[in-house]
């Protein structure tokens, strides 16, 4: 039986999200790219990963970028923030990388290397 891919929430636009991807290419383990802004993750997949981080929806969110302001979200409730992230992957922070039952965000890409063993 081959081993379960190593799955990665990359953004091939953003530094980190290459930088990660680059280091788990050196780890001899397949490799799942979702690219996420053009395949969102589903609301349950979603859901999945804050529970794997033990964050809340505004903990995982990019408060930096323009979406967030113009959407108004800075006091929207969580059901409101999980929904803005659905419809607007963009503001999910990345890169996500799931292995082994458990979660992490690539920042540094090096915090990813924790959940690999």
């Amino acid at each position: 039986m081959s081993p379960t891919p190593i799955q990665i929430w990359h953004n091939p636009r953003c530094s980190k999200s290459r930088q990660t991807l680059a280091l788990l290419e050196q780890q001899d383990q397949p490799i799942e790219i979702i690219k996420y802004l053009d395949t969102p993750p589903s609301q349950p997949a979603l859901e999945q990963v804050l529970r794997l981080l033990a964050l809340s929806p505004r903990q995982l969110i990019r408060t930096g970028e323009a979406e967030y302001k113009a959407q108004g979200l800075a006091q929207a409730d969580d059901a409101t923030l999980l929904q803005a992230m659905l419809n607007t992957p963009k503001l999910i922070e990345r890169p996500i990388v799931l292995a082994n039952g458990k979660a992490a965000i690539g920042r540094p890409p090096e915090a990813v290397l924790a959940i690999l063993s």
